[in-house]
């Protein structure tokens, strides 16, 4: 006997349309129920960027407007962008690198994703530079600890994506060498090549927008240890005062739109005892002996005044140093990562004078030190 078959009703099994059905749903989900998703993409704009990665899992709607290219670009033009401070350390006793970043509004830290750069590296290698409108950080060159060669890698993270990712090399191998971003092109300055002993005067210049390294200019000579500061059209690198003194330290002034090389002035290279930063316009310099004395350089005369006011909170804010500056503020990175945040003003007299205080850093952090750190607006 035959045994009839009932003809299916559907094809598509009921999980499957339930399924596509939620999809639908998610999909086509306001970004904040009861609110225009004008309003609802106004307020995600206004959650910092750390917080991304959690709130994407919201829902496939936020998710979708986070990611999307023009998120970022109107996040940008509405100027709802952050400063945020990046901190390059590592750690003193087994000298592995990790960034952390802080909001120095609520001195909350946030441990970025690795650098997918080789494990055995030296630290103090590398180079740091940014381009802090735009939300990215550039780590360069570097040396491998376990064949002490030089690198010519370059690693670009961006805030949008929270990712590091790998660009064009640099043209040279080189560690220890000078980086900074003049005119949204990153140079990158002398160094250490294929021997420690040997002091590159080759420079280059990273173009972002073609993702390529050109040569320029060299130096007039090979420099043994770095600062450097970035003032208008033009890059000042010192090989600067180091123990014990035994030569007078040597700089050179790159001019970007002349592509030359011009030797530093006297009264600017004697007296660069420290590390830089520029505050707008201005270049100071925070010591690195004994009290940690703040300077301010004179370009009319060549001179460099002692800045007033409070004094450096070295008892806190120990060596080794790295500094960056914001918004008329000066951001000094220590040893444990404690942040001393120092308040440029001009008193009635005319004296320039600083205000200090201190950010504190987490117990944990209590092993590292910083190598470079860099603000950026995200």
């Amino acid at each position: 006997m035959a045994v009839s078959r009932s003809p299916s009703t559907s094809s598509t099994p009921p999980e499957t349309e339930k399924s596509e059905e939620n999809k639908e749903n998610n999909d086509s989900q306001a970004l904040i129920p009861g609110l225009p998703d004008e309003i609802g993409e106004l307020c995600l704009l206004h959650i910092p960027y750390p917080y991304h990665v959690n709130v994407r899992s919201v829902s496939s709607s936020w998710n979708r407007t986070i990611m999307d290219p023009s998120f970022i670009i109107r996040k940008k033009s509405i100027a709802v962008t952050v400063p945020f401070l990046f901190v390059f350390a590592f750690n003193k006793l087994t000298s592995r690198i990790q960034w952390q970043a802080i909001d120095p509004r609520s001195g909350r830290w946030f441990l970025l994703p690795p650098v997918p750069c080789p494990k055995a590296v030296c630290p103090p290698g590398f180079a740091c530079a940014s381009l802090p409108r735009q939300g990215e950080v550039y780590l360069l060159g570097g040396m491998r600890s376990d064949t002490e060669t030089p690198m010519q890698t370059t690693y670009v993270y961006r805030t949008s994506s929270n990712k590091w990712s790998v660009a064009s090399p640099m043209i040279t191998a080189r560690s220890f060498f000078a980086s900074g971003t003049v005119n949204g092109k990153i140079m990158a300055v002398g160094g250490s090549g294929t021997s420690v002993h040997e002091n590159l005067t080759a420079v280059e210049c990273y173009h972002p927008e073609t993702d390529t390294w050109t040569p320029v200019a060299k130096l007039r000579m090979g420099l043994a240890r770095y600062d450097s500061a970035v003032i208008g059209d033009k890059m000042y690198v010192t090989e600067g005062w180091t123990w014990p003194f035994t030569f007078s330290p040597r700089g050179g002034v790159y001019d970007i739109v002349k592509n030359t090389w011009q030797n530093m002035r006297d009264g600017m290279k004697e007296g660069w005892t420290g590390l830089s930063v520029v505050l707008e316009g201005k270049l100071f310099v925070i010591s690195e002996h004994g009290d940690c004395l703040m300077k301010l350089y004179h370009p009319d005369n060549d001179t460099w005044e002692y800045v007033g006011g409070d004094r450096f909170p070295c008892e806190e804010v120990r060596r080794p140093f790295a500094v960056s500056t914001s918004e008329g503020l000066i951001y000094v990175v220590a040893s444990g990562l404690k942040v001393g945040i120092g308040r440029v003003y001009e008193e009635e007299n005319g004296k320039t004078s600083v205000k200090w205080k201190v950010l504190d850093a987490p117990n944990a952090f209590s092993e590292l030190a910083p190598a470079s750190c860099q603000m950026v607006y995200a």
